[in-house]
């Protein structure tokens, strides 16, 4: 599989100009800027390329899963996590514009009936807008952190099949009883909390910042496609997004990499390890979060705890950087400025962390080496269209 034929096939266009435009695909009146980063589909070469919505892109996603054989675990679940804070030297925006909560959807008007959400949280970043085609538009505030909700679906045009990747639903996080963005601040203690209802109105998804008490909540009731509820019931691996790339379990923390900051020229650009800027693959960028994320936990419903965790790269983690001939790396070989494939930690508290080692870690489970390089799961594209999860504990 030639992820960067694919790339070229699917529209280069659109990469394109997310890579040359001077200000980026997406900019607000009043000196906000904005961007799309849509789920990244599995690229099966001259047979499913997916063309995404205007000034969106796909991306890299490295992701962190509990796993648990609880009923209704892939469905009532809490995270608690504390947000990252700028360092002294790049701020965590560099590092890539968003990261996020999420899982797959049942979405009947999508490919294979699923669509993916994605509780995107951004960095240094006060919402204005969040579009219909699954983007946001924010002003540049340091240290705040506010929150959209893209949900992402695959729909076919055309005799021979052509795939697009709209938005099925998008919403603003606004705090009960406002249409303002509700406003958090790196360092603080946030819970999001997944859960379903009686109604069956679609998942619903309810923030906590500790530190303020304000909290939203965001109920994925698509104007278009009617309430989407969770895919699976399980938190195992195996219950898989089917348009997806990896073989991994539902609900799933990720952390967009291979874009720039929204607050850059070019913003929110797709970029390759090697490209100078492109800061997710960066090691001193990491390391300058002070401190970095920290998951402190997982919970299922009635407070059971994960079973175990696992990790997965969308691109092939190292292979990304090594092997130019896959991908549009410009490394000559691993390590050095641009260079690096950030990875999964354990912290001494048991907490996870993203990037690289820091102070705190006490297990870094082989560093870039902790994501499978090949595909060898399979899915609805074939025995070997999907990278493999690695447990990490």
């Amino acid at each position: 599989m030639k992820r960067l034929g694919a790339f070229a096939t699917m529209g280069v266009g659109v990469l394109a100009t997310a890579v040359l435009s001077p200000t980026g695909p997406v900019r607000a009146v009043g000196g906000g800027q904005g961007g799309c980063v849509a789920h990244h589909p599995a690229y099966v070469e001259d047979v499913f390329e997916v063309h995404y919505s205007s000034g969106c892109s796909g991306h890299d996603e490295p992701e962190l899963m509990p796993v648990s054989n609880a009923p209704g675990s892939a469905q009532n679940l809490t995270w608690t996590f504390e947000l990252p804070s700028n360092g002294p030297g790049v701020d965590v925006d560099a590092v890539g514009p968003t990261f996020w909560f999420g899982g797959p959807v049942d979405d009947s008007n999508s490919l294979f009936g699923q669509a993916y959400e994605e509780l995107q949280f951004y960095p240094n970043a006060v919402v204005t807008t969040c579009g219909p085609n699954g983007g946001f538009v924010a002003k540049h505030r340091v240290g705040s952190w506010t929150v959209c909700s893209p949900t992402w679906s695959i729909h076919t045009t055309g005799q021979k099949p052509v795939f697009h990747e709209p938005a099925a639903f998008n919403a603003m996080l606004s705090e009960a009883g406002s249409s303002d963005a509700m406003v958090m601040h790196q360092g603080d203690q946030i819970s999001v909390h997944f859960f379903v209802t009686a109604a069956k109105d679609g998942w619903h998804i309810t923030v906590l910042d500790h530190d303020t008490g304000r909290q939203g909540t965001i109920v994925l009731d698509s104007k278009r496609d009617g309430p989407l509820m969770p895919a699976y019931s399980v938190q195992r691996i195996g219950n898989s997004l089917l348009w997806g790339a990896v073989h991994d379990a539902p609900a799933a923390f990720v952390w967009e990499i291979g874009h720039t900051s929204p607050f850059t020229s070019p913003s929110d650009a797709f970029c390759w390890p090697g490209e100078a800027g492109c800061y997710s693959y960066d090691e001193a960028a990491w390391a300058g979060q002070s401190p970095p994320i920290h998951i402190d936990s997982v919970t299922f419903r009635g407070g059971a705890a994960p079973t175990g965790w696992s990790v997965v790269s969308d691109y092939g983690g190292k292979a990304e950087v090594t092997d130019p001939s896959e991908t549009g790396s410009t490394c000559s070989s691993y390590g050095g400025p641009f260079c690096i494939y950030p990875w999964f930690t354990r912290n001494q508290d048991g907490s996870f962390s993203y990037g690289v080692d820091y102070p705190t870690t006490a297990d870094d489970f082989g560093k870039a080496d902790q994501f499978q390089q090949t595909t060898a799961c399979g899915g609805p594209f074939g025995p070997h269209s999907t990278y493999c999860s690695t447990p990490v504990g």
